[in-house]
């Protein structure tokens, strides 16, 4: 058995392949083409990420010039308005009010992420319960109480907008409800229990005293209301009876 040098075969080209040169020259040619091909992906991809920040700032710019710009906390909930937004806001609620005819002294609201502060003049009083009250005029007489059956005349706002929502002096009929049933708004009935007959007050009913929300009421989120009320009179009432019908009889 001959043996056969290392350079015979080098020197030697089969026949079908292409010679050790040729060969060299093919490998470096596809290396030189995956290298264009990933210097024009870095290209591409430095250029998407230079439109996406571009396109960042483009949308941040209107916020900034507007003023609407506003950071966030690591739980998500907007951080509270500086004095410069809040006197702007205060501003607008005073000049929507003023577009609405709402009555003297009605309060402003100042929403601050999940918050929302009531700014309401000195003459206000708040109760442990969060009831904000003005009594605008003070009655006479004995206050209600269970059983009895009070008449009113009420008028509600929509705060954030100061609108009036509802009238029972546009309905012509004043209201009348029986006390200790459950059938007001708990922030209302609060406040309508230590008036007097003949008094006038506002109340600003907080969210954990209004009434109850969800797709089956007609409010659907907590929310401030305010309330005009007047007390006319209070009645008592007696059961009446008859057969197997019974109710009560106010007056």
């Amino acid at each position: 058995m001959s043996l056969i040098s290392c350079s015979s075969l080098l020197n030697s080209t089969p026949a079908g392949r292409f010679p050790p040169v040729k060969a060299t020259t093919r490998i470096s040619s596809r290396l030189q083409k995956n290298q264009v091909a990933r210097e024009k992906n870095a290209i591409v991809n430095n250029t998407l990420g230079h439109g996406s920040r571009r396109g960042f700032l483009i949308f941040m710019l209107p916020l900034v010039s507007s003023g609407l710009l506003v950071s966030f906390s690591a739980s998500g909930k907007v951080k509270g308005l500086n004095s410069y937004n809040e006197k702007r806001i205060l501003e607008q609620n005073r000049k929507m009010q003023a577009a609405n005819n709402v009555p003297e002294d009605f309060p402003s609201f100042i929403r601050e992420g999940f918050q929302v502060k009531v700014v309401a003049s000195n003459n206000y009083q708040k109760r442990d319960s969060g009831l904000i009250y003005l009594d605008i005029e003070v009655g006479n007489g004995d206050c209600p109480k269970d059983g009895q059956q009070i008449i009113f005349h009420s008028v509600g706002y929509k705060s954030n907008q100061a609108v009036r929502i509802d009238s029972t002096y546009l309905q012509g009929t004043p209201a009348k409800i029986r006390l200790g049933n459950k059938t007001l708004v708990p922030g209302f009935e609060e406040g309508i229990r230590d008036m007097r007959p003949g008094g006038k007050r506002r109340l600003i009913i907080p969210p954990e005293l209004g009434p109850p929300v969800g797709p089956s009421t007609f409010f659907s989120s907590k929310q401030f209301e305010v309330f005009d009320v007047e007390l006319l009179s209070v009645q008592d009432c007696q059961r009446r009876t008859i057969g197997f019908y019974s109710d009560f009889v106010c007056g």
